[in-house]
């Protein structure tokens, strides 16, 4: 699944990379809208093994956005800005 920008398409674009695959994102951004808005699908597996997660409460209070981003270290998706050139891998 992949989420469609509805509104602010007109901000300037950024570049990153999930896993290696490129990620089209827009400044201002979180990188959890500029991942799934990308296409990344899904952001972890859940530990109890009930399939993909890709984000719960987007206020930085659960578990559900943990990504590796190189240089940062484990971060929340849903409070971090997305930045040009970031290379993310998923938590």
């Amino acid at each position: 699944m992949k989420l469609a920008r509805l509104r602010d398409q007109a901000r300037p674009g950024i570049a990153l990379t999930l896993e290696g695959m490129p990620i089209a994102a827009q400044q201002g951004d979180t990188l959890l809208t500029a991942l799934l808005a990308g296409g990344a699908g899904y952001l972890r597996d859940s530990e109890f093994g009930d399939g993909p997660r890709a984000g719960f409460c987007l206020m930085g209070a659960c578990q559900d956005c943990w990504v590796e981003v190189e240089g940062m270290g484990r971060i929340r998706a849903c409070t971090t800005l997305a930045e040009a050139g970031m290379r993310v891998r998923r938590g």
